[in-house]
């Protein structure tokens, strides 16, 4: 191997330690999140967990094997992976690895710990403290994770999936999807307390990530080749993106071209980024920060 081939593997093994250390310190935030400030409170934080927690209650006393209720992590991971799927198929999930590793590490966290600890809380008697922090620690789970470029599947992956080739925001979709499981804890529990905190907490969750996640989620890219009909396909079918046609002019020959113009997630960039050198190696790529309030016209 020489010494151009050797430092660029290099690196890549040093990116993807760093993106591996940070999936299992955020996969380790939300599991102490969940099990030593959110669910024993009973606070439904909306999403996969949001619906665990729930049923973690309602099955106590029920399975004589599992006499506390089924284990939040263990169900999870019952939704996760149908969820994962279905992504896999809709919209060719870039991050597909590290989002295995990342939902089964909150998973086992999750479960390990609520072994170790039960279900006592931190602070006893204090919702308001719990839903406070519980908030906070998961945000920055989440951060962690989003950093190695990585999701940990859920109801974002189902908000994704029912967005996808229409004008609706994910984003909307997913207040919709978790507040339909916050609801889902009012049901159950009878007790109008646990929405008002558990919106509270997804407030903080979202500020929090909100703060850290300082950059533009969404990158306005611009792609130049001559084979502009298989980055085509790459785009629209297997990444399930929407993008348009810009016709230009070389300066130098003058020759006419179809530059392709599409809005990418950044957690997205690095796949379509490599599927694009893998098409054609000479490809220009260029990015910059782009808002997704509304597509451009064709798109």
């Amino acid at each position: 191997m020489t010494l151009t081939q050797w430092l660029p593997a290099k690196a890549t093994l040093k990116q993807n330690a760093g993106d591996y250390s940070l999936i299992v310190v955020g996969s380790f935030l939300q599991a102490l999140s969940y099990v030593v400030f959110l669910a024993p409170f009973k606070i439904v934080p909306g999403g996969v967990y949001g619906i665990s927690i729930v049923i973690h209650y309602v099955t106590r006393g029920i399975f004589s094997f599992f006499p506390e209720g089924l284990p939040m992590g263990a169900t999870a991971l019952c939704f996760n992976i149908p969820l994962l799927i279905l992504a896999m198929k809709k919209l060719g999930l870039s991050s597909g690895p590290k989002t295995i590793v990342t939902f089964l590490l909150i998973s086992i966290f999750t479960d390990t710990l609520s072994y170790i600890l039960g279900d006592t809380p931190l602070v006893e008697n204090d919702r308001f403290i719990a839903c406070f922090y519980g908030g906070a620690i998961l945000g920055l789970g989440v951060t962690c994770v989003f950093r190695a470029q990585s999701t940990s599947a859920g109801t974002d992956v189902l908000a994704r999936v029912i967005a996808k080739n229409t004008n609706i925001k994910v984003s909307n979709v997913l207040i919709v999807l978790d507040s339909m499981v916050v609801l889902l804890g009012l049901l159950v529990f009878q007790d109008w307390a646990v929405p008002l905190y558990s919106w509270f907490t997804i407030f903080v969750y979202g500020k929090v990530v909100e703060m850290f996640q300082t950059e533009n989620p969404n990158r306005a890219v611009f792609v130049v080749s001559k084979k502009t009909q298989e980055i085509k396909e790459l785009i629209v079918n297997k990444m399930g993106m929407r993008g348009t046609f810009l016709h230009g002019r070389g300066m130098y020959e003058g020759k006419e071209k179809e530059i392709i113009f599409t809005i990418a997630e950044r957690k997205d960039l690095p796949r379509l980024k490599n599927e694009i050198k893998a098409i054609d190696p000479s490809a220009f790529v260029s990015t910059m920060h782009a808002s997704k309030d509304s597509p451009p016209p064709g798109i």
